[in-house]
């Protein structure tokens, strides 16, 4: 069944990423609501100003390439602020109206990850409104910045633009954060690696058939076919073939869905300092030892199931260079992991792996579902964000960097929360106890963690076990956004959600 999606009034931010098109930069302004009756007011300018999922190119029905985009989310406490009827505010799930903090267990948040380290701006449980502004010049953002401002001047005070971001230097005080692509690292984050490869498809959407290998859900036939809608997008079903619970009433719902936001700063010089104390002993080199954490080599995201040790590499890179870019992007996702059971090539605990499985949780075993994905397909999320500050010592944690990171979903327990908790924090889905998962787990400095990284049986070589692992990415603040359709947008505008 093909699935027709109005483009026009779903936000360009869930069916789009903006750095696949250049949008190099970005920056992110939080919102309270002071006043209702001012706060729909504003609401009601900035819905001129929103993007929408409408193809850009050329031809009818698509529209010019813009300078820069503009999308807009609320928080449930901002959804209340804004007057929202308590009937439909009752009706959204409990993890968005509790609100990303009093998930804190849940998402293994403790420690240096703990709310009372995050920036101050994410303290108070303050934020009502998330605005996004991504453009393919730091001038273009500047003036789409300015013009919000005024549209925040104009509301006399109904709504007002929180402070508080950290940002280089030490500042402690902005009143936005900005994102950008890595200088000179286009793709990169600061650990080195490509980021974004094989964001998932799904059913809707406007692709070439090729693009789907590796990103949609694999069937019994090894073949790959586009996830449902639903996973992604409210008002559609999902893969149970249900609609995922939504709020009252369905105009609210419809073509609406939630997104994770997570200031996520990266301890570069413990991951630098990492590799090097463990590639002592490790037989590869390290940037093999690397590529097993992540399961993708660091230079072209290489899958390390593909190229597994340093000489299967240097073949894969000579195929990769000559290949074409349809081929190049089979390489890079148009793989899975059933011929890598045991975890010899890809590590269980790799990055990737515990991320998106790729049907290999049943473990060789066949029938056991309607398809080998079953177990993973309710998990997928459309990630969307960019890298963050600048290294400017890759022997320090020391700084403000790390990653924007933006989580599409239609399910913010089952699928964010999910994979957070049970694949990056435990891992009994993977047969390896609690081992955490390397570059994101929140490894305990007073009880340190390993991963085994196993090795054919028949080699003469014993696993190699990666031991006392640092907390290598802390959490430095975020929030759970509801981001409302156009149509949803403009009945919060003229406060008519009408929940009955």
């Amino acid at each position: 069944m093909t699935v027709e999606l109005d483009l026009a009034d779903i936000q360009g931010n869930i069916i789009r990423a903006y750095g696949k098109h250049k949008f190099w930069k970005a920056r992110y302004v939080f919102l309270r609501i002071d006043d209702d009756d001012k706060g729909r007011d504003f609401v009601g300018e900035i819905t001129k100003l929103v993007t929408t999922s409408v193809t850009w190119g050329e031809g009818p029905q698509q529209l010019e390439i813009p300078r820069v985009t503009t999308n807009i989310g609320f928080t449930y406490k901002g959804l209340a602020a804004l007057g929202l009827a308590t009937a439909s505010l009752r009706t959204f799930p409990q993890e968005f109206i509790m609100g990303m903090q009093a998930r804190r267990d849940i998402l293994g948040d403790d420690g240096r990850s703990a709310p009372e380290n995050w920036d101050p701006i994410w303290r108070k449980e303050q934020i009502h409104v998330w605005i996004s502004i991504n453009g393919q010049d730091i001038d273009d953002i500047e003036k789409r910045y300015k013009l919000i401002r005024s549209l925040v001047r104009k509301s006399d005070k109904g709504v007002v633009v929180l402070s508080g971001h950290c940002g280089p230097n030490n500042k402690k005080n902005l009143a936005y954060q900005d994102a950008s692509v890595i200088e000179g690292k286009k793709g990169k984050e600061h650990f080195g690696f490509t980021d974004g490869i094989s964001d998932p498809v799904f059913e809707g959407q406007k692709f070439p058939a090729w693009r789907v290998k590796g990103r949609g859900k694999l069937m019994q036939d090894g073949s790959w076919q586009p996830l449902a809608t639903g996973e992604f997008i409210l008002g559609h079903p999902d893969e149970a073939h249900e609609y995922p619970q939504a709020p009252v009433p369905n105009l609210l719902a419809r073509n609406s869905t939630f997104m994770v936001y997570r200031k996520l700063h990266e301890n570069v010089g413990s991951f630098n300092k990492f590799l090097d104390d463990q590639s002592q002993n490790f037989p590869g080199s390290r940037e093999l030892l690397a590529a097993k954490i992540s399961g993708r080599w660091q230079n072209n995201g290489a899958p390390v199931v593909k190229a597994p040790d340093d000489a299967s590499k240097k073949e894969w890179d000579k195929r990769f260079k000559t290949a074409s870019r349809e081929e190049k992007d089979a390489m890079l996702s148009d793989f899975t992991f059933n011929d890598d059971i045991d975890g010899a090539k890809c590590p269980l605990s790799a990055h990737i792996r515990r991320i998106n499985p790729r049907g290999s949780l049943e473990f060789g075993e066949t029938g056991a579902f309607q398809r080998p994905g079953a177990l993973v397909d309710r998990r997928r999320m459309i990630r969307r964000g960019l890298p963050y500050g600048e290294v400017t010592d890759e022997m320090s944690d020391d700084g403000n960097h790390g990653i924007i990171f933006m989580a599409i979903n239609a399910d913010i327990e089952r699928q964010f929360e999910f994979v957070q908790q049970q694949w990056i924090n435990y891992a009994n889905d993977f047969k390896e106890g609690n081992d955490k998962e390397p570059l994101l787990g929140n490894h305990n400095d007073h009880c340190p963690s390993k991963v085994v990284l196993p090795v054919p049986k028949d080699s003469k070589t014993p696993p190699y076990f990666l031991t006392n692992i640092p907390r290598l990415v802390e959490t430095r603040g975020g929030e759970y956004f509801f981001i409302p359709s156009i149509t949803a947008l403009r009945l919060i505008a003229k406060g008519i959600v009408d929940p009955t």
